[in-house]
């Protein structure tokens, strides 16, 4: 399991004050109010650790300003950066939720008769209206689009880095 997650990225500066322009990852943008501190990490995977001094939101966007980082000139260098906390100050989970950073990567296995196959590893987590979809990376064959329902997914373990599912009928010739 990961030990930071990404919350958003910084897409510009807003006005002259030093103030960031944050498109956000995460299902409830209202959690960066509860911030304390970010970690900025560049495309070079340097990091860099900011006490949060404001929080503003601006249509679809957040608007974040650090401590000792007051001026437009010292924050324009920070436009494409992502943002993140670490997994102590991220939001807590309910029963059955998960980070989806700790998603990716999973082991993916079919449950058929009572024998297990390993299908692939879970490449990506789609957010649609309805129900979130598993992306899964298969060797040599198309990628498998699973359902996060109940009538497909059967155990989710990120500690064991393991999923379990049932697959529909016509999803095994995929």
């Amino acid at each position: 399991m990961v030990d930071k997650l990404q919350i958003g990225y910084i897409t510009g500066t807003h006005g002259i004050r030093g103030l960031v322009k944050v498109t956000p990852t995460t299902d409830d943008p209202k959690r960066f109010t509860d911030l304390d501190n970010v970690i900025l990490i560049d495309a070079d995977q340097n990091e860099m650790r900011l006490t949060v001094a404001q929080v503003r939101f601006h249509k679809d966007s957040v608007l974040l300003g650090f401590d000792g980082y007051e001026d437009i000139n010292l924050v324009e260098g920070f436009k494409g950066h992502s943002v993140f906390v670490d997994r102590a100050d991220a939001v807590a989970l309910k029963d059955n939720e998960y980070y989806v950073a700790d998603l990716i990567g999973l082991d993916v296995f079919s449950v058929k008769d009572d024998e297990k196959e390993l299908i692939g590893k879970v490449d990506n987590v789609l957010e649609t209206g309805a129900n979130d979809v598993f992306v899964i990376r298969r060797k040599n064959r198309t990628e498998l689009l699973i359902p996060s329902i109940r009538e497909c997914i059967r155990e989710i373990d990120p500690e064991h880095g393991s999923m379990t599912v049932t697959l529909l009928p016509g999803m095994e010739e995929l």
